[in-house]
């Protein structure tokens, strides 16, 4: 996983949501709308998102010390779970309120310059696709032959499924904002621009309940996808070890894999022989997973009870 192209995808992002928010109180402004006013605000919690994830970044470039002797890696992990608080309350409860009070009192509010709200969310739309773009971009070639589910999913890297999400969700809340704002002007009804920052509301629910789950994951700590397993089980069983008598990984950040493994050996094999067959394996699992920066080997004789 590149951090120069997740950079680039949230430096994107950041820029686009700074313009879009702007635009958007703008057109809440002249308008009146509070699917614009929601549309606003999640675009406010969104570039306040990008700038967290890039604090992440930066926190996680801290060299090891003695209070964290594995390195502050998992810093992205955690700056990317305040990510998914802040969408959830910033955005969802946000919108979720304001779309309950404009339904309720929608003959209190009528939209002033419709136009104004469609031609600000075109705008917005256009920008959105920028960033989504981008991190589509950066995110394609980790994906590989997954679906995006799986890949959002099983990313250790915390801030491209972040930012797709963000984005996946901002161009779906912009559609229901402009669907909200073109039904009030045929209809004459605000109660329409209502039922869309409500339905916005709920769908950044949604996305922010998905990634506040993947986040905590990662927080707690995961271990080694299947395949990166199977690789690593297939680097650790070969030359000089018998078999691989139990193994277990974490990842200590997004590009750093603690391996833990204890491996049988042949009975008989002298220390020297035990050294070079321990810095072989080590450096097969370094090729197979170059993740797995941190390797504990721990040799033994295989006497078949599986311990």
């Amino acid at each position: 996983m590149s951090v120069e192209g997740s950079k680039r995808a949230i430096i994107a992002a950041l820029l686009a949501n700074a313009g879009i928010a702007l635009a958007k109180f703008v057109g809440f402004l002249i308008t009146g709308s509070s699917s614009m006013l929601a549309e606003a605000v999640h675009s406010v919690a969104d570039t306040s998102n990008q700038g967290l994830l890039l604090l992440g970044q930066q926190r996680a470039e801290k060299k090891a010390d003695r209070l964290h002797p594995f390195g502050y890696g998992r810093s992205r992990y955690f700056y990317s779970f305040v990510v998914a608080l802040v969408l959830f309350s910033l955005g969802s409860l946000f919108a979720i309120y304001e779309g309950i009070h404009k339904i309720q009192h929608a003959h209190d509010h009528d939209l002033e310059s419709p136009l104004v709200a469609v031609i600000i969310l075109g705008l917005a739309i256009c920008l959105e696709g920028y960033s989504f773009t981008t991190a589509y971009r950066e995110s394609k070639p980790l994906k590989g032959k997954a679906s995006w589910w799986r890949f959002i999913r099983n990313s250790r890297s915390p801030e491209l499924p972040v930012v797709l999400l963000e984005d996946s969700g901002a161009l779906i809340g912009l559609a229901l904002a402009l669907a909200g704002v073109g039904l009030t002007m045929l209809t004459g009804d605000a109660v329409w621009d209502g039922i869309g920052t409500l339905a916005i509301g709920v769908l950044l629910g949604v996305i922010a309940t998905v990634l506040i789950v993947e986040m905590k994951s990662l927080l707690i700590g995961e271990g080694a996808t299947e395949d990166e397993e199977q690789a690593l089980l297939t680097a650790l069983a070969a030359a000089g070890v018998d078999r691989v008598i139990h193994m277990k990984t974490q990842y200590l950040g997004p590009e750093e894999l603690l391996v833990a493994a204890k491996i049988a050996i042949p009975a008989g094999a002298d220390a020297i022989t035990v050294a070079h067959t321990i810095d072989a394996a080590e450096v097969r699992v370094r090729s197979a997973v170059p993740q797995a920066r941190v390797i504990y080997l721990e040799p033994d004789i295989d006497r078949g009870t599986g311990n």
